[in-house]
């Protein structure tokens, strides 16, 4: 089956063109959403959290102790790496677990903010970037999140840029305010039921 990864800077409406994928009936696998899951069920990951960053890290009931970990790996670059290191191959495991699970689509999604990052694009057989101008995801996730511009700036410097992005991905969507951003999904969406074919 062909994997598509599609990612894209903060604010730049990835979101927003995997619900449009999945109106086509394409399934779409959100990442981070899985990673907040694989925190708390997956075995392996709960007992390397624990070991990284004591017992602590979790409550009584199992319950992740967002808290105790948010305050470790907060402005701690090294810390938070050494997460996401372990929780990347937790959510790759899970990934290629729903996969299996599909029966029938043309294709599937991965929907990841750290697709590049992760190294999770070695997965998929093309990735897909939602490439927006700077100005245009700050406003939007100050408006979305209530946050300040150097928040958003902070989160944004955490990722690859979005010029180093376009330089892995295999395809591009556009959006800007400018373009319309459904015909662009739909010409990718025939280019991959052409692709999954072949």
């Amino acid at each position: 089956m062909l994997k598509i990864g599609l990612t894209g800077n903060i604010g730049s409406g990835k979101t927003t063109v995997a619900k449009v994928f999945e109106l086509l009936d394409i399934p779409v696998f959100y990442a981070d959403n899985e990673a907040k899951k694989v925190m708390v069920t997956d075995e392996i990951l709960i007992e390397s959290i624990k070991k990284t960053f004591g017992t602590q890290s979790y409550f009584d009931d199992g319950a992740l102790n967002r808290k105790h970990i948010a305050g470790i790996v907060f402005d701690n670059e090294v810390d938070l790496q050494k997460l996401n290191a372990l929780v990347h191959p937790a959510v790759f495991r899970a990934f290629d677990h729903w996969v299996a699970e599909i029966k029938i689509a043309p294709y599937v999604i991965k929907e990841a903010a750290l697709l590049f990052e992760s190294g999770s694009y070695k997965m998929c057989d093309r990735s897909l970037l939602i490439s927006a101008p700077l100005e245009n995801r700050i406003a939007r996730v100050m408006q979305r999140d209530r946050v300040s511009k150097a928040e958003v700036e902070s989160r944004e410097a955490r990722q690859f840029s979005e010029e180093r992005k376009k330089q892995l991905a295999n395809d591009v969507i556009v959006n800007d305010d400018q373009q319309l951003v459904i015909p662009q999904v739909l010409a990718l969406h025939r280019q991959y039921l052409a692709l999954a074919k072949n």
